[in-house]
C-alpha cells in the first residue's frame, strides 16, 4: 500500500446562503494501492462526510461536498518531511505574520491545557 496526501474541499452555506462563500480544505491522508484508489477513496470520504445541522441561531447549517482537489503521493512518512505546500499572498504582511502567531500560540496554549489535565 501507498501514502496519499488528498485535498477534499466542502462548501459552507449558513441558512440561505446570503453570506460570503466559504470553502472548507481539509488535508487527508489515504493509504492505497494506486492513484486511482486514492482518489477513489477521498471521494467517499468526502461524500460520506457531508452534513446538515441546526446552529445556535436554528439556522441550518451545510457542508457540501465539492470534490477532491489535490492529491500526492507521499514517497515515504519521514520525521520532518514536507506534506504539502502553498504559496499565500496577503495584502497586508504584518496582519498575516500576526495571524500565523497568534495561530501558533492557541496551539500550544491548547498543548499546555492538555498536558495540564494529566496532572
Amino acid at each position: 500500500m501507498n501514502w496519499f496526501l488528498a485535498k477534499i474541499v466542502y462548501r459552507i452555506i449558513c441558512g440561505e446562503g446570503d453570506h460570503t462563500p466559504q470553502f472548507d480544505e481539509q488535508l487527508r491522508l489515504i493509504t492505497a494501492a494506486d492513484e486511482t484508489e486514492a482518489f477513489t477513496k477521498a471521494r467517499k470520504i468526502g461524500e460520506l462526510e457531508q452534513e446538515m445541522f441546526f446552529n445556535q441561531q436554528e439556522k441550518l447549517v451545510q457542508w457540501q461536498f465539492i470534490d477532491v482537489s489535490e492529491l500526492y503521493g507521499i514517497s515515504a512518512l519521514i520525521d520532518g518531511a514536507e506534506l504539502y505546500s502553498k504559496v499565500q499572498e496577503a495584502d497586508n504582511a504584518g496582519l498575516y505574520i500576526d495571524l500565523v502567531h497568534k495561530k501558533a500560540a492557541n496551539i500550544q496554549s491548547n498543548i499546555t491545557h492538555k498536558y495540564l489535565q494529566f496532572y
